[in-house]
């Protein structure tokens, strides 16, 4: 635990991303560590995620700023993008750019705000620049690349997101990342990821989950979802259990729905042999951190998905499955032992800790 000095207290600016869950996930994980490491330390969570989200990993108070300084990508589900609606998006923000800067520069200045951890939101750094505040980062990727490869029409919103990622002061890149080569100055870490916190029996009692943990599996497809899952699969393993976060999953005998938001994947994945997921940094690696199979849906319309599905090739037991094997098969791939990963289960597991660390060194090290 880091002892306070001279009465100095961190007050330390995280913004993520709201789109889905996983940016505002990872960065909640570094945010916990951050107080487990300084419990004075004052913490601001700027996202459009839900506090409940956020409450489910930050084990310690924080102020919620429901803002979003990005657009992501607008999606129905975790597979379904609207470009056209993100591009016209991106384009309001930019336009009004000048007033969203404006405010939180004041906003910075007045709560005398140490040091800016962004992920990803490209116009923090230039708001950070402004407000004479250190702008770090995360991520395993930039939006400049996701939208690089949308085409020509892109190119201008490439370029400003360019710009504003230039003015970053430092990037701590996730493992299974893309090169970044928008950031001057990177520094690689573990990976991110909640820890579970209830105790097996605790579970597998409160949801009557009686299935071996070899016939147990998680079905988790992200914040946003996945429509038209085949659950009528899983008439064909009566003897399995699966758990699912879906609260529209039908009611079937060996479906676990799990509603509460104080559970989270990662609580559950303990008592599971697989999790079969859509390609996501958050889960993949919460469940890299636990050293449990990953069976991953492909994808071939976003540009992260080739490095995530690449790194649990590499570095954990895994399948990777063609969507109509998902879709329309008959789920024969859960009779399949999954494949080990080519290079071995080697990534770091500490990256938030790391994080946070270098966050309070930052702050201890600046005077007040």
């Amino acid at each position: 635990m880091t002892q306070l000095t001279n009465n100095k207290r961190p007050i330390i600016y995280l913004a993520a991303t709201g789109h889905g869950f996983g940016h505002a996930v990872r960065i909640s994980t570094v945010a916990d560590a951050i107080l487990k490491l300084c419990p004075d330390s004052l913490i601001i969570m700027v996202t459009t995620a839900p506090r409940w989200l956020l409450e489910s990993y930050i084990a310690g108070d924080f102020i919620y700023r429901p803002l979003a300084f990005d657009v992501g990508v607008i999606q129905s589900d975790s597979f379904t993008m609207d470009k056209v609606a993100t591009l016209k998006k991106i384009q309001e923000l930019y336009k009004k750019r000048e007033w969203l800067m404006a405010g939180e520069i004041n906003f910075l200045k007045t709560n005398k705000v140490d040091l800016i951890l962004a992920d990803i939101p490209p116009l923090m750094a230039p708001i950070a620049k402004l407000a004479g505040i250190p702008c770090w980062m995360m991520g395993n990727f930039g939006w400049d690349f996701i939208y690089q490869a949308w085409g020509e029409e892109w190119q201008e919103v490439v370029n400003w997101i360019r710009d504003c990622y230039q003015q970053c002061d430092r990037l701590f890149r996730l493992p299974m990342a893309e090169p970044m080569t928008a950031f001057d100055s990177i520094t690689d870490v573990g990976l991110t990821g909640g820890n579970h916190r209830y105790k097996i029996d605790d579970l597998r009692n409160n949801f009557n989950i009686n299935a071996p943990p070899e016939k147990t599996i998680l079905l988790t497809f992200g914040g946003l979802g996945l429509q038209e899952i085949p659950y009528a699969n899983l008439a064909q393993f009566s003897d399995w259990q699966f758990i699912t976060f879906d609260r529209h999953a039908p009611d079937l005998h060996n479906i676990i729905k799990i509603s509460d938001s104080i559970y989270r994947p990662v609580d559950f994945m303990p008592l599971c042999s697989r999790v079969i997921s859509k390609p996501g940094f958050s889960t993949f690696a919460e469940t890299m951190r636990l050293d449990i199979p990953i069976i991953s849906l492909g994808r071939n319309d976003f540009a992260e998905t080739p490095f995530l599905l690449e790194g649990i090739r590499n570095y954990t037991d895994h399948q990777i499955l063609e969507t109509d094997s998902f879709f329309q098969g008959n789920w024969d791939f859960l009779k399949q032992d999954p494949k080990p990963p080519k290079i071995g289960k080697i990534l770091a597991k500490d990256g938030a800790e790391v994080i946070a660390k270098a966050i309070l060194d930052r702050c201890f090290s600046e005077p007040k």
